[in-house]
């Protein structure tokens, strides 16, 4: 019996993945007007390699909302800016989201630290 619906990434999705996340840390470095430092975390693509999310973390957290807006609004040019360095036939549309899953962990850091 095939297995279906598998959510091991393929190893073409996690290439995708890994070349998505540096290219876009490198150009949020290069656009970033420097009021706050945005980290991309990871990077994760849909398995037709259609889609991709930017996960990102954002220090201060009171500049949080407007680094999002600045990403958001930069989306076009990152997808530029891929066009132009990636080889793969289709350049997946991009989406950003917080990680929350490193906030959280700052939060527990800082719940111990307290102790």
């Amino acid at each position: 019996m095939i297995p279906t619906g598998s959510t091991q990434p393929s190893s073409r999705q996690e290439k995708v993945s890994n070349f998505i996340k540096e290219q876009a840390a490198s150009f949020l470095l290069r656009e970033n007007n420097n009021t706050s430092l945005i980290t991309v975390t990871s990077a994760s693509v849909s398995p037709d390699l259609k889609k991709a999310t930017i996960y990102v973390t954002v220090l201060p957290e009171s500049k949080e909302e407007l680094a999002m807006e600045f990403i958001k609004r930069r989306r076009g040019d990152l997808r530029d800016f891929l066009k132009k360095n990636m080889s793969t036939k289709n350049i997946p549309f991009i989406d950003v989201a917080l990680d929350l899953g490193e906030k959280n962990r700052q939060k527990i850091d800082e719940l111990l630290r307290a102790k």
